[in-house]
């Protein structure tokens, strides 16, 4: 029998450091993968195949099994709030074949119980890995005395899953969660947490930093830059002594707002990239509703202290948008989160959003770049090395009015042309592109039927 609490009783946390580390049970693999059915058709009597999908049997034969193993009987646990955190750190140990977990069983054996994603290609060898499903397999571990289980419910219009958390004791479920607690804030600082609204309530998936943005790449007004910074700083600095000194609640709000391709998601990322904490962007659809709203703020608030990005913040349905303010407005709905909204369109948000304290403290209108900055955006560009200092130069004297978008397109145009042309005429480049814009100002997109040049020509 193992022994899990190594002696512990409540208030001896010296048995902490006494607890199992290592491996208890013999495993060639990390990960057994054995075909151990909990539940076999073929094992189950006439009378027992009413109850083959059952999921109360399913429990009582998972605990069963546990305990058979382990020599110790398991409790289970309910998760009383929002967030999915334990199962994707499951998923992630049982791809990379972790050896901190054992995979116990497969529960139903008419169920599949196996996955495999593709992986690449590696010396002309199909890059396919089969390991164990999320679903319909128990797993544990070990060292911490807790499992996890995925079950199959079969309805009418289709099949889903039930997750059950079993523990020793509540010593070692506490154990365990602040394990993945640790692990998962880990996690969430490589990756950027995406929260999208969809008909079936918040999807939460991550998606690895592939390439941050420095600060030197922002190219704005250096007030406007150092003080959102300074902003920024401030609020993750490890000691917090700024909002203790002046008693100022522990969150933030900055509005971002301008026209598009002005580097407002420029800035959003070198944000992300440059603070020692997880990141999380909302993508705000015709789904929003008061319970996606609830569990966005609630599953931040775990990721505390974040910062959590909301793009678009004016198409917020309105049906919700006075359960969204409320919701800002709660005691603890932002504690630690430094929240930065985005907008296009301000004049399309609702004025209570701004013009009350709590919500977003500062609104930053971010402007079409003068002629220093865009003299400094082609130059970070290195227009030069294809067109020459001076006319690097008159590019940027001719191109008023355009974003940093329509800068980076015309480099781009630059480089297509210096590539298959003997010369590059930037200035017929900058003329074309400021006639593409007269267009989108106009709403004027046909060109008169004496300059167009597409179709057949008559004989």
């Amino acid at each position: 029998m193992i022994d899990w609490t190594n002696g512990y009783k409540p208030g001896d946390e010296a048995a902490l450091s006494k607890r199992p580390n290592g491996d208890v049970c013999n495993s060639n693999h990390p990960i057994h993968n054995h075909e151990r059915f909990i539940i076999s058709m073929k094992a189950s009597s006439r009378q027992e195949l009413p109850k083959y999908f059952d999921t109360a049997v399913a429990i009582d034969r998972i605990q069963q099994e546990l305990e058979t193993q382990y020599g110790t009987p398991f409790q289970m646990y309910v998760k009383d709030d929002y967030g999915n955190e334990i199962w994707d750190m499951l998923d992630e140990d049982v791809r990379s074949g972790s050896s901190e977990i054992d995979h116990v069983a497969v529960i139903y054996d008419r169920v599949e119980s196996k996955a495999f994603s593709y992986q690449g290609e590696q010396q002309g060898i199909s890059g396919y890995r089969i390991f164990p499903a999320a679903r319909n397999n128990v797993f544990a571990y070990r060292s911490y005395g807790v499992a996890l289980a995925r079950i199959p419910v079969f309805r009418q219009n289709g099949i889903f899953c039930e997750e059950y958390l079993f523990a020793v004791d509540d010593f070692s479920l506490g154990r365990f969660l602040s394990y993945m607690r640790q692990r998962q804030r880990e996690n969430d600082r490589r990756h950027v947490t995406v929260f999208t609204d969809n008909r079936n309530g918040l999807d939460q998936h991550r998606e690895p930093i592939t390439r941050t943005v420095s600060r030197e790449e922002v190219i704005m007004s250096e007030s406007l830059k150092q003080d959102i910074y300074r902003s920024i700083d401030q609020f993750f600095s490890r000691d917090r002594q700024f909002f203790q000194t002046y008693r100022i609640p522990y969150k933030r709000g900055i509005l971002l707002y301008g026209k598009p391709g002005n580097g407002k998601t420029t800035l959003v990322k070198s944000i992300a990239g440059s603070v020692e904490a997880p990141v999380a962007y909302w993508q705000i659809t015709e789904h929003t509703c008061s319970y996606t709203i609830q569990e966005a703020f609630e599953s931040a608030v775990k990721m505390a202290p974040m910062v959590l990005v909301i793009e678009d913040i004016d198409s917020m349905p309105e049906q919700v948008r006075s359960f969204f303010l409320n919701t800002l407005d709660g005691a603890t709905s932002k504690e630690g989160i430094f929240l930065i909204g985005t907008t296009n369109y301000p004049e399309h948000i609702d004025p209570a959003l701004m013009n009350r304290a709590g919500r977003f403290d500062r609104a930053y209108e971010i402007k079409l770049p003068d002629e220093a900055l865009r003299r400094r955006y082609l130059t970070l560009k290195q227009l030069s090395e294809i067109i020459g200092p001076e006319e690097a130069e008159r590019a940027a004297q001719l191109t008023d009015g355009f974003t940093f978008a329509q800068l980076n397109e015309l480099h781009v145009s630059a480089a297509l042309q210096k590539h298959y042309e003997p010369e590059v005429n930037i200035q017929k480049l900058i003329g074309d592109m400021k006639a593409e814009l007269n267009k989108e100002k106009t709403q004027q997109w046909h060109t008169p039927q004496s300059e167009a040049r597409m179709g057949f020509v008559a004989g």
